[in-house]
């Protein structure tokens, strides 16, 4: 089962949030829902900026880890070399997202 390592932004160059999961859209939902984590409510943090897909959660996991002790400006730069404009990835999971 693939896992993904994410990355949502309160908005371009806004606070940012990692995080890891089996399910991208439904973890997206869950965060829009205010029910995926209490930052993500407190600071509106609904855009999903960056997105890399595992064949294991454990390697997703560990991406998460190693990305979360990043200072800002590495994370900014990896964000902006996928994604300059910083677009909400989440309206085009079915189109980024290969058939599992």
């Amino acid at each position: 089962m693939p896992a993904y390592f994410y990355m949502m932004a309160s908005r371009p160059d806004g606070v940012l949030y990692c995080g890891s999961c089996n399910n991208i859209a439904q973890r997206v939902q869950q965060h829009r829902s205010r029910k995926g984590s209490v930052f993500v409510s407190r600071f509106n943090v609904f855009r999903l900026v960056y997105l890399e897909r595992f064949d294991t959660t454990a390697e997703a996991i560990l991406r998460e880890k190693r990305i979360k002790k990043w200072n800002r400006a590495w994370k900014v730069e990896l964000i902006e070399t996928a994604n300059p404009e910083w677009d909400d990835l989440s309206s085009r999971l079915n189109d980024i997202l290969p058939f599992d």
